[in-house]
């Protein structure tokens, strides 16, 4: 990746260095750096038991520590659902996951034994969303929506440059849609809401339960793509309604079919009827609806993202005497 800045440093210190995870449910991406355009090293491990798993990705970063020096936080975004609440004694922990035995996991503390260093954790698309606010996609902008569309649906949501939190992490992907009229025969893919949630609707998996392909198989001119346009539209209408973002980034396996980024823009038009603009009148530099601008890197580069920033947190706060981990919400997408 070219054309991205990596965390300013001082020219009098060293620069830091800082460990990210993408910890998904089916691999672990690794990386030791500051920034896209400053990876000093990177792996990527099979997602099996928590163990097996989190002995690879330790012995990672402790032979990336000994090769480019002591690591000065360590990011995480991870699968869910994760308690990513600082103040809660759960922080860290995978929650009650289908992922088998991961439910549970201290994911932090088993870092932070191991390594020595501060561990922040945040959801994956979360993550996403910081890589993109800081490098990609969001630059420039203070609010933004990150939505990914894969195996699952989730999204991450910044409003006046703070990522969104509450009582817990948004839960977009279970968010109730009305079915189309002539939608019929399919009774969703989503255990909980079957064909009620966008999820069971046009995640991967309910794409392949649908037509007997998975996303990347189904031809350019399929007829799936008008009803797949439209429904992930209606999310987008539902969140430029409630959130009014400047931009919506679409991102994840489904997303891969480059078609669909016009076809979800023209259907998200005819939905919202002009009540809202969406066009080059709202913004002449950018789509409303885009592409991540880092590709697949988005989580993996707002892992690091978030070590920095929670690091330049620790620093401030540690200096008044407060507690580090008294709130969330440690993410700035300035440097």
């Amino acid at each position: 990746m070219t054309g991205h800045q990596p965390f300013p440093q001082t020219s009098r210190a060293k620069p830091k260095v800082y460990g990210g995870i993408e910890a998904g449910g089916t691999k672990f991406v690794c990386a030791v750096g500051s920034g896209p355009d400053s990876v000093l090293d990177r792996a990527v491990f099979e997602t099996r038991a928590p163990e097996a798993t989190l002995a690879d990705v330790i012995a990672f970063f402790q032979g990336a520590a000994q090769q480019h020096g002591p690591l000065s936080g360590l990011g995480v975004g991870a699968f869910g659902p994760v308690n990513i609440d600082p103040r809660s004694p759960g922080y860290g922990h995978i929650l009650d996951t289908p992922k088998p035995g991961w439910a549970g996991t201290d994911i932090v503390g088993m870092l932070e034994r191991a390594l020595g260093i501060a561990v922040a954790i945040d959801t994956d698309v979360n993550c996403a969303l910081m890589g993109e606010a800081r490098w990609g996609s969001g630059m420039g902008y203070s609010n933004l929506i990150y939505v990914t569309i894969g195996t699952g649906i989730g999204a991450g949501i910044m409003v006046n440059d703070r990522i969104v939190y509450g009582a817990s992490h948004p839960e977009i992907g279970h968010v109730f849609v009305p079915k189309s009229a002539d939608d019929v025969g399919f009774g969703g893919n989503c255990q909980f809401h079957q064909d009620r949630c966008i999820e069971g609707l046009v995640s991967g998996p309910a794409i392949k339960a649908r037509y007997g392909k998975s996303a990347d198989e189904l031809s350019e001119d399929h007829a799936a793509w008008d009803l797949v346009a439209n429904y992930i539209a209606v999310l987008c209408g539902n969140l430029l309604l409630t959130v009014a973002p400047d931009r919506i980034i679409l991102g994840g396996g489904v997303m891969n079919q480059k078609h669909l980024y016009p076809m979800v823009t023209a259907a998200l038009g005819k939905n919202i009827a002009g009540y809202v603009d969406i066009g080059r009148n709202r913004d002449p530099r950018h789509d409303f609806i885009t592409s991540p601008g880092l590709g697949a890197d988005s989580g993996i580069c707002g892992a690091l993202a978030l070590a920095a920033s929670s690091d330049r947190q620790a620093s401030r706060l540690n200096s008044t005497g407060s507690d580090v981990r008294s709130a969330g919400g440690t993410f700035s997408a300035s440097p």
